[in-house]
């Protein structure tokens, strides 16, 4: 890893989603430094089993110190992710960093997963990542210090993880494929375009509100160590850190920190779930 710099402090980022979850956690972690964060989600409205909308993630993200743009809409649709570009830039004068954070998922079997289930997921996960980086690059190619961040996993073609749920599979390696070829693709411009994905399972509120999801969560990780992975790719040097799978401890153990015990969600525990693709 290169030297980073202090901190995102004014630097403008577009997030997809991010009203709850991995996605706030990093909202909040880059607010604490100063940044402005512009959120493209449609939970306008709180959600029966999952807590937080885009209006309270956005107080959040004002009182951890940062500033915040709540945009309702869907990152399936062109119209809206071209109205969130275009206040972003009308708003904070510019992008630094798209965020590819919303995703959708549904692991189950070829037989019992609907072509609408899989439809979603594609849409979400791969055209919805591919469309923000698309329609942000203009602005990204004006910014002294610009970044693309996909949360998705290495592709791994070991059969056992298409095997195991081949819709949900394609869709993430379908993110991952966009920062493959768009790394390539801007190598030359200054544009850093990485992707990052958890070691372990992480505590959100859509893993415990799955069949047995306490006892899930209290085997993983916090949010938080994804957010402190994704703090310290985004003040990298995007010339020097590109077209990189990042994994959330190894980016902190070049860091320095070896001990992450504070990330467990059950204090001392190690024996923790490890994530799916690794």
């Amino acid at each position: 890893m290169t030297t980073e710099p202090l901190s995102l402090r004014n630097r403008t980022i577009l997030m997809s989603g991010g009203s709850r979850g991995i996605g706030l956690a990093i909202a909040l972690r880059a607010a604490a430094d100063g940044a402005n964060l512009v959120l493209l989600a449609k939970t306008a409205q709180a959600h029966d089993k999952l807590e937080g909308t885009i209006f309270t993630a956005q107080a959040q993200i004002e009182e951890a110190g940062g500033k915040a743009l709540a945009v309702v809409g869907d990152v399936r649709n062109d119209d809206d992710v071209a109205s969130a570009v275009a206040q972003a830039v009308e708003t904070f004068g510019g992008i630094d960093i798209v965020l590819n954070n919303a995703s959708a998922i549904d692991l189950s079997k070829t037989p019992d997963l609907s072509m609408k289930k899989f439809d979603l997921m594609l849409d979400i996960n791969a055209r919805g990542s591919f469309l923000m980086a698309k329609t942000a690059l203009p602005h990204l190619l004006e910014s002294d210090h610009a970044h693309i961040l996909t949360l998705s996993p290495p592709i791994n073609l070991d059969p056992r993880w298409a095997g195991l749920h081949v819709g949900y599979t394609m869709s993430k390696y379908a993110m991952s494929l966009v920062t493959l070829g768009l790394a390539e693709e801007l190598k030359d411009s200054g544009v850093g375009v990485n992707s990052l994905w958890p070691a372990t399972l992480i505590d959100t509120a859509a893993i415990r509100a799955m069949p047995h999801g306490d006892k899930l969560a209290a085997q993983g990780r916090t949010a938080a160590i994804v957010a402190d992975a994704a703090h310290s790719i985004l003040t990298s040097n995007p010339r020097e850190l590109t077209g990189q799978f990042l994994v959330d401890q190894d980016i902190l153990a070049q860091k320095g920190l070896s001990d992450l015990s504070k990330y467990a969600v059950t204090p001392g525990n190690t024996d923790l779930l490890p994530d799916i693709f690794l």
